[in-house]
């Protein structure tokens, strides 16, 4: 009988993460005004499987926060806010195909993967570029986006960074990757 891995904290890994999530939240107004925690907590304490992926978020470097609530849907919207691409999360290629793709050099894995794995999305460009309304990020670095079926068709994947006081979206063969090179997610709770 195969054993499957249960995507739950432990309840003191959860109050680690609850208290962090909620210093931020407090700390970064600017990123969700008008929404209270308590109500956050609520959510996240009834989703153990979601807080379990904002822990892979943090434990990757990402610094997730809430950045938007989804009133038809009653869910609130987290992306990664790391200053940089998370450093957890850096040197992948774009996905499994890319990957495969790859004759030599290989990277350790891939950006659409481990998000899977983690249990949350690349962020879009146009989620990216939102995120960028909330500050500077990505300054030094860049993050690979959800790429476009018909692009990645071809072969090419996007990211995007922040440079001279404006978003650049790029292109690149999705089997590239560098060290400053990463990924943002987003996750609904």
């Amino acid at each position: 009988m195969a054993m499957t891995h249960k995507k739950a904290l432990s309840p003191e890994q959860g109050e680690t993460l609850i208290s962090a999530l909620k210093a931020r939240f407090e700390k970064n107004r600017n990123h969700h005004e008008g929404l209270e925690w308590a109500k956050v907590q609520a959510k996240l304490e009834a989703n153990p499987e979601k807080l379990w992926a904002l822990h892979e978020m943090e434990r990757t470097g990402g610094e997730p926060d809430v950045v938007g609530h989804d009133i038809k849907t009653g869910e609130y919207i987290f992306y990664d806010c790391s200053a940089e691409s998370p450093k957890g999360r850096r040197s992948l290629c774009y996905d499994r195909d890319a990957w495969e793709a790859r004759k030599e050099h290989k990277p350790e894995n891939n950006a659409m993967d481990m998000a899977a794995a983690m249990g949350i999305e690349l962020l879009t460009e146009e989620q990216y570029r939102a995120l960028q309304q909330l500050g500077d990020f990505d300054t030094k670095t860049s993050s690979w986006l959800k790429t476009p079926p018909e692009i990645r068709k071809l072969g090419g994947a996007i990211f995007a960074d922040f440079r001279y006081s404006h978003v650049f979206v790029y292109h690149n063969g999705a089997e590239s990757y560098y060290a400053a090179r990463g990924f943002r997610g987003s996750l609904r709770v």
